[in-house]
């Protein structure tokens, strides 16, 4: 019997009762982005940056605090407050530029993701808010000061949250029907005095009439004291709040000295802080908010109550609790058949939460890069400089889709390799709205027309791994599991385009036709010794050790599909065999030219210059990412394919200088399986001596981007003259390369670990019980293979978990969030770890590819 939850899935799958209108689609950042920016030179964080965000109208996205909206962001709704000493309203979340942060981007609130279901029948957020001043200047200027060397200066750091004086706001949204949505905001005042607060639940449309001569122009009208009517929606709230209109138009008198419209989008704002008269008397406009000002006693709550829906019939606040507890009791029963019940209560709540920012991160991403760059109507021409510059080749791309994105206020975009690692987790609660991510990244408003995947708004050109058919293959084996059946109609689409997409790597990532590939930074951002993606220091090319890997994993991927296919249709047959033969060709290419090093026992990238070859003797993840080609198929699938398997015979028969370092593809293992793999078992176990040990990669916390040996051992490499060097660094990065916001130079990141998990999963099945190593290394502790990732696993999820002394390692040494009952169980999934201590680094709600300790836990307990 399906869970209530369940039963809207189906109905929104069949689209007969679309639940999934309303959603989390609201950005948390619209300024600093590359779609706002139309400045000459491509400085999209000094165009439009938080001080004019206010007063400006976006032309492609709203933000908001908690907010919600419609998934064409036609209407949307969000939270703002002011605590009577700030000197703007907090309707946005505020955070450093990347020049302005000392290791780029950086959000500076506290806020979390406490709960959602799949069709966000059921929500709930929290977002903490100082009751002194929000120390603006300070967070600028204490970042500057550390510089790159010292850690980031967190919104905790600065001792707003001392005494406890600030507010816990927490917004709930629950659905009575498909567009009849409650909204309940609690504000708690956590201090030892009573406090003042505004509480403004703000209404607005999207500014879509100002760009355009066509455009109809929306309008809110208030009816009586206790509604707004926004065209077929309306909005009511309990109580008495002073209603406060304007437009959503820019104020051009602030931002440019030009006359504007009378009552602009920081008409609001300008009313409360100053008593401006820029709110319209007439109660009409495009933004609207509801004033409650409260002033709530010492360690004590307030309630506002609000109800939005669409129709004609009227519909009531007072019954809305009911409603909400109904939702939440729904909320219940559906993770009660997604979470195992051998999961401790602490473990549970960390893959609940998990799971909650995974589908609280969606967002309408808006960007039609053709209009872009022509520019609008009812404008100013863009610069010239942009018809060549940033995206000036991807005039095809038309996005205008609600997508999962990695955090939506650091990376309020889509990245293509992060969105594959979403997929996963997202596969647990919602495998349909998984599967349609995968295929619209893969259609032709996206896809490029050479076959190339665009990566992210900075540079679609840019080139990410390509790890896309594994999500596809992985969500589509999810599924099948969960529902006993798989989505073959899903699969054939998406390896179709996914073949699009191959060609263009072959065509043009293998620079001299050898099978070794290049790709640049490929996602891994500072952990080379130079800019991967930049023209090399005194010319040459780099054969890259991560980029063939890749590409060999890639064709495994799509044998797997191909036969799985083949089941139904046996035309896949012959494209299996296709695949299989450019792996075996990449495989060879992997062992035998160069990339090997047999005196470390480890894989390295290759600088090619002037008639010479430099192997980067750096031990990182770019030498373990071979592990990831790995596929032990069972003997008995590959015979019910007799042209797959009379080819396969043949080849290892006739092509011995093809398979000559390749894992033997004709002994069988465990359970009569046979081995595709670019690592022979030899070569693993001489990279497992070095993976699993505590000295080198692995951490208490899983594996680490970069061994740490070279904290005491930095490689050192000359060229022309001028030295270049990488360090151990466990933390943040002091390079500057790609922003500086993100570290592969030694600290955890999940997407990585869980793919050597998997890799290890897989040589288990073929290789069996019989083969053990040291775990760690010299501890004379033999362990499986499978034994080995599930320890991975688990420490993995240690980072999340409270330890004997009931701490969170990903917390740190903060002692307000491992002591405060107010913040201990609530958690930030941060982009990476600490490799030393697990605390968490980079964007702090990156539950984008941190989510996937949600599928750790499912599979492998704690």
């Amino acid at each position: 019997m399906p869970t209530r939850e369940e039963q809207r899935l189906l109905q929104s799958r069949d689209r007969t009762d679309h639940w999934k209108r309303w959603g989390p689609y609201l950005s948390e950042r619209a300024w600093g982005t590359v779609r706002e920016d139309y400045s000459p030179g491509g400085t999209a964080w000094d165009y439009l940056p938080h001080d004019h965000a206010r007063s400006r109208a976006y032309r492609w996205n709203e933000d908001g605090i908690a907010g919600i909206s419609d998934r064409r962001q036609t209407l949307c709704f969000a939270l703002a407050l002011w605590n009577r000493r700030d000197p703007i309203l907090k309707e946005r979340l505020f955070g450093l530029s990347g020049q302005e942060g000392n290791h780029g981007e950086d959000v500076k609130e506290l806020y979390y993701y406490l709960d959602s279901t799949p069709t966000h029948s059921y929500m709930k957020c929290l977002y903490k808010y100082p009751q002194a001043e929000f120390p603006y200047a300070q967070l600028l200027e204490e970042n500057r000061r550390r510089g790159r060397t010292g850690r980031e200066y967190e919104l905790i750091d600065t001792g707003v949250f001392d005494q406890d004086r600030y507010f816990d706001v927490f917004v709930e949204y629950a659905k009575a029907d498909v567009e009849d949505l409650c909204i309940r905001i609690e504000v708690a005042n956590r201090g030892p005095e009573a406090a003042a607060i505004d509480v403004l639940p703000t209404l607005w449309f999207r500014n879509t009439w100002s760009w355009g001569p066509e455009q109809r122009r929306p309008s809110l009208r208030a009816r009586g004291r206790s509604s707004v009517d926004a065209g077929d929606y309306h909005l009511i709230w309990e109580g008495a709040p002073e209603l406060l209109f304007c437009d959503n138009e820019t104020n051009s008198q602030r931002l440019f000295g030009v006359a504007g419209p009378r009552y602009p989008k920081d008409g609001i704002n300008d009313y409360v802080i100053d008593g401006a008269q820029t709110v319209n008397p007439d109660r009409v406009g495009t933004k609207c908010a509801a004033r409650y000002e409260l002033t709530i006693p010492a360690r004590s709550s307030a309630v506002v109550r609000l109800r939005l829906w669409r129709g004609s019939r009227a519909q009531r606040v007072d019954g809305e609790d009911s409603i909400l507890a109904a939702r939440k009791a729904d909320a219940d029963e559906f993770y009660t058949s997604v979470i195992p019940a051998s999961l401790s209560a602490d473990a549970s709540n960390v893959m609940r939460q998990a799971l909650a920012g995974m589908l609280w991160s969606k967002q309408f991403y808006h960007y039609i890069v053709r209009d872009w760059l022509e520019g609008d109507p009812a404008q100013p021409p863009p610069p010239e400089e942009r018809k060549k510059g940033r995206n000036s080749d991807w005039g095809h791309l038309y996005n205008a889709d609600v997508l999962s994105v990695p955090d939506k206020w650091e990376y309020p975009w889509f990245a293509a390799w992060d969105l594959a690692f979403h997929c996963l987790p997202l596969a647990l609660v919602d495998s349909d709205f998984a599967k349609d991510q995968l295929l619209l990244l893969l259609r032709e408003w996206y896809m490029h027309p050479n076959g190339q995947i665009p990566a992210y708004e900075w540079a679609f050109g840019d080139v990410n791994p390509p790890v896309l058919a594994w999500a596809a293959w992985r969500v589509y084996k999810i599924e099948k599991k969960r529902q006993g059946s798989g989505d073959l109609k899903f699969l054939k689409r998406v390896f179709h385009k996914l073949m699009l997409n191959f060609t263009w790597w072959v065509n043009r990532k293998d620079a001299e036709g050898r099978n070794v590939f290049q790709g640049g930074f490929l996602g891994l951002d500072n952990i080379g010794v130079f800019d991967r993606s930049s023209p090399l220091p005194g010319g040459g090319h780099l054969e890259q050790s991560d980029g063939t890997s890749w590409m060999a994993m890639y064709c495994l991927n799509m044998l797997s599909i191909a036969l799985e296919l083949a089941r139904e249709e046996e035309e896949y047959e012959d494209v299996a065999s296709k695949f299989w033969e450019h792996f075996v060709h990449i495989a060879r290419a992997m062992n035998t030219m160069g990339l090997w090093d047999e005196q470390d026992g480890f894989y390295y990238d290759v600088l090619h210059r002037d008639h010479e070859e430099i192997a980067l003797r750096i031990r990182s993840m770019v030498g373990l990412i071979p592990l990831f080609a790995v596929e032990p198929i069972p003997a008995d699938l590959i015979e019910k394919f007799p042209s797959f398997a009379r080819r396969l015979e043949w080849f290892i028969d006739h092509r011995a200088d093809l398979t000559e370092g390749v894992a033997c593809m004709r002994t069988r293992g465990a359970m009569e399986r046979r081995l595709f793999s670019v690592v022979p078992p030899v070569k693993l176990r001489r990279i497992l001596q070095r993976l699993l040990d505590e000295s080198e990669f692995l951490s208490p916390y899983g594996i680490r981007a970069l061994s740490r040996v070279h904290r005491d051992q930095p490689y050192r490499l000359r060229v022309d003259g001028a030295e270049y060097a990488v360090r151990y660094e466990p933390a943040e990065s002091s390079s500057g390369l790609f922003g500086g916001n993100s570290n592969w130079r030694g600290p955890v990141w999940f997407p990585v670990n869980y793919l050597l998990i998997e890799a290890l999963q897989k040589f288990h099945h073929y290789l069996g019980e019989g083969f053990t190593v040291d775990f760690p290394t010299g501890s004379g502790r033999q362990l499986t293979l499978a034994q080995v990732a599930a320890e991975i696993s688990r420490r993995l999820s240690a980072i999340f978990l409270r330890d004997q002394e009931g701490r969170r390692p990903a917390f740190g040494k903060t002692e307000k969030l491992q002591r405060d009952p107010h913040f201990s169980d609530y958690l930030l999934f941060h982009e990476y770890f600490d490799g030393d201590d697990g605390s968490g680094v980079g964007a702090n709600h990156q539950t984008g590819w941190t989510g996937l300790v949600a599928k750790l836990l499912q599979q492998s307990g704690e």
